[in-house]
């Protein structure tokens, strides 16, 4: 299968391309300066420019590019550009689809849709939540509709807290637990809505190929894990006490805005993917600790 991809130098992107390569597909990577292999595309989201002719035949776009949304604190500048990030790679790649009539648009999303939900369980079936990351993700979906409209197979992966050393949350955490300074972050009792980079991965392709999936799908796994319970798997996966606690009011202060995500609860659950058939390697927050120990 001919397959490219907008951010494919990112967290998950890097991920994917080297497992759908793995598998014999052929991945284009879509880079923003000039093309220097000929599995490179060259495409500018700022100006919805892209190079059609090299993606001719390509059967599966997927679009993960946006700004990080914990890379830096929320000035009003920034929260532009994690808004705008998303809205013109989002249409520049929605335009490409219709013109490459591609079967498949697989266009990234996040939790965010739902906001705080709190002890309260939440699946694809829920409207958006309230605030800024709701929003921004109702416009981030709604860029696509170029694409749906036309009659390409649209999916927005919802993608929880991905677990991984490299980067995202994770990557914060693991090194204060692998010193012994681990804890939980404000009262633990917030709901993380996580999926281990493994069951990320497949259940990407999963949905590549499985063609009654479309529209929103939740990527997190079957059982959310709250804050406290996270804290005490990290623990004892990597065999360090758990005893440092982090105030909401000391997090306020490092990450202003941004730190209502962490401490704010989400519980999601991905009740398309389960039904669909999906089964999880890591369908627990013990097992997914222990599978990034193991790495």
């Amino acid at each position: 299968m001919r397959i490219a991809i907008a951010g494919s130098s990112g967290l998950i992107g890097s991920e994917l391309v080297e497992s759908l390569r793995n598998d014999g597909h052929e991945v284009l990577r879509l880079v923003r300066r000039t093309a220097t292999a000929p599995t490179e595309v060259q495409w500018n989201p700022a100006t919805g420019d892209i190079d059609l002719d090299a993606l001719a035949g390509t059967e599966v776009l997927i679009n993960l590019a946006g700004a990080g949304v914990g890379d830096h604190r929320w000035s009003d500048a920034y929260k532009a550009e994690i808004l705008n990030s998303r809205l013109t790679t989002t249409k520049t790649i929605s335009r490409a689809a219709v013109q490459l009539h591609v079967k498949t648009l697989i266009n990234a999303s996040a939790i965010g849709w739902y906001g705080d939900t709190g002890s309260t369980s939440v699946d694809e079936s829920n409207a958006a939540g309230t605030g800024f990351l709701p929003d921004v993700v109702v416009a981030w979906e709604g860029a696509a509709d170029e694409a749906r409209a036309a009659g390409i197979r649209v999916v927005h992966p919802r993608t929880g807290l991905v677990v991984s050393p490299k980067g995202g949350a994770w990557a914060r955490l693991i090194p204060l637990f692998k010193m012994g300074l681990g804890g939980k972050l404000g009262k633990g009792s917030q709901y993380w809505s996580f999926i281990s980079m493994r069951d990320e991965i497949a259940a990407m392709k999963f949905v590549m190929t499985h063609e009654s999936l479309s529209g929103p799908v939740n990527f997190t796994s079957p059982h959310p894990a709250t804050n406290a319970e996270v804290t005490s798997a990290m623990s004892k996966a990597y065999k360090r006490p758990a005893l440092f606690h982090v105030p909401a009011t000391a997090l306020k202060i490092v990450l202003g805005e941004f730190s209502q995500e962490v401490l704010g609860s989400s519980r999601v659950l991905p009740t398309k993917l389960l039904a669909a058939g999906f089964t999880f390697s890591d369908p627990d927050v013990q097992s997914a600790m222990e599978t990034l120990v193991a790495k």
